[in-house]
């Protein structure tokens, strides 16, 4: 079954951190986890050392692990439960925001010993 990765760039509203950071982690990603296809999520923080200097626009990553054979049916089911009581997007989610999903193009490497 064919593999993908949703990339998912965020930040919250100015003051409201914690209340984005309670919503994401305890209702969003498990709301995400119901659309089908959908199978493994997990979210980020910007590290405080970077390779490059500022800006950086976005403080939050969340990665989602899609496994579907009908990509369009699983994006089209996401877009559907968007904003809805099946999956309630916070006020304190900020409006800009970058998703892209990347199909898998090779397995995963490990350094090795």
């Amino acid at each position: 079954m064919p593999r993908y990765t949703y990339v998912v760039l965020t930040n919250p509203v100015e003051g409201r951190e914690d209340e984005y950071n309670e919503w994401y982690t305890n209702t969003h990603v498990h709301d995400a986890l119901k659309v089908p296809g959908f199978v493994g999520a997990q979210r980020f923080k910007l590290a405080g050392a970077q390779r490059n200097e500022a800006p950086y626009p976005w403080q939050y990553l969340a990665l989602y692990e899609i496994e579907t054979d009908d990509l369009q049916k699983s994006i089209d089911e996401l877009a559907a439960r968007y904003d809805t009581p099946a999956m309630v997007i916070s006020t304190a989610l900020h409006p800009e925001r970058l998703g892209l999903i990347y199909e898998e193009l090779t397995p995963r490497e490990e350094a090795q010993p």
